[in-house]
């Protein structure tokens, strides 16, 4: 089933797959054995307290949910069915400076697991907890989750609460939509074509072989919003279409000129100002793919490059490469990555390199 449940908390809307509905009217007491709450949220600029999902039930059998956030950096999760309570906390540290979580609550009772996550969905940064679990949550109590009407609280700031039937990965994410075109050693294929051994050119220039493709489909929400970079700002000839954290490497002299350096990285997201860039309409959900390349290259596509999925050194933290979409891969066929020291420009940056080379 997977993706089953949405809530959109900037537009006040919700979303129940009809199946559910179903399933609803005809066994009330269902269970989901198996399953993923995904929350993003902004973080309050005022270093207040934040409430950021709150959820009982009372009665003869209760249960509750409680996810907050506090000034110190911690996120703390309280969730509890009956006399079964679990109590978790992350520390991201006051150092660790966001203005964006995304939270991760996963289980399956087949294996008595589950699993509490914090990312950041800009960085690598990642916290990950496990625990027990024993008792499988009622498919009603999360429906109503996604469907605030009073057994449900969410916090202003909260830009999405998605849920799944799945134990939803986390870590390292496919950016790229699947019309993008790569250019390979037979011509240019589009990202949905691409295949493990393909052979892909680099920015470089060389011919690099790809070790894996990963796809995920995510809410077109929040981070996952897909963002159409504009032909021809950034030596584009077609727009490309890709997530908001996609970054695309750039060189040429005004990149020499203004930071001297012979290539920037530029985000997505930093794009997103109207004519180089913007919010892309989308259905529901969206998938993206990525290549995994036995170096971190950025891969070439029509006059420009696009940076590929960076590991770093995932494949020695088995708990990190367990939660992520490699798992099923023997880790001594997995790569370690580098990061080749490119600065990263900021919004501001990349609308002055944008102004320069369009002149």
């Amino acid at each position: 089933m997977s993706w089953f449940a949405l809530l959109d908390g900037r537009a006040h809307d919700s979303w129940l797959r009809e199946d559910v509905e179903d399933i609803l009217s005809s066994r009330p007491r269902a269970c989901v054995p198996k399953g993923s709450i995904l929350l993003e949220t902004h973080l309050s600029p005022d270093a207040r307290p934040q409430t950021l999902l709150s959820f009982r039930r009372g009665g003869t059998s209760t249960a509750t949910l409680s996810l907050m956030s506090t000034p110190h950096g911690s996120v703390v999760l309280v969730m509890a069915r009956d006399n079964d309570v679990v109590h978790e906390v992350v520390e991201r540290g006051r150092e660790a400076r966001t203005d964006t979580l995304q939270v991760t609550i996963s289980w399956d009772l087949a294996r008595g697991m589950g699993r509490f996550v914090v990312a950041r969905p800009e960085s690598e940064h990642i916290i990950i907890r496990h625990f027990a679990m024993t008792n499988a949550p009622l498919l009603t109590d999360l429906c109503a989750i996604a469907r605030p009407q009073g057994l449900t609280e969410v916090d202003p700031d909260v830009v999405f609460v998605a849920l799944s039937t799945e134990i939803e990965p986390v870590g390292p994410m496919p950016t790229l939509s699947p019309s993008v075109p790569v250019e390979t050693a037979q011509g240019l294929k589009m990202a949905t074509q691409l295949r493990q051994g393909d052979v892909v050119r680099a920015a470089s220039g060389a011919l690099v072989p790809v070790l894996n493709v990963v796809r995920r489909t995510v809410p077109s929400l929040g981070s996952f919003r897909p963002v159409r970079v504009r032909a021809p700002y950034f030596g584009l000839t077609q727009d490309v279409v890709v997530s908001l954290h996609q970054r695309l490497l750039v060189s040429g002299p005004e990149v020499e000129y203004l930071f001297g350096r012979e290539n920037v990285l530029i985000p997505a997201s930093t794009l997103v100002n109207g004519y180089a860039g913007h919010v892309e309409p989308a259905p529901r959900f969206v998938t993206y793919h990525q290549l995994l390349l036995p170096h971190h290259d950025a891969v070439r596509i029509p006059d420009a490059a696009l940076e590929t999925l960076y590991l770093g050194r995932m494949r020695r933290d088995k708990i990190r490469l367990g939660a992520s979409l490699l798992a099923d891969i023997p880790r001594n066929l997995l790569p370690e990555h580098h990061r080749a020291g490119y600065q990263v420009l900021r919004a501001f940056e990349a609308i002055s390199l944008a102004e320069a080379r369009a002149a």
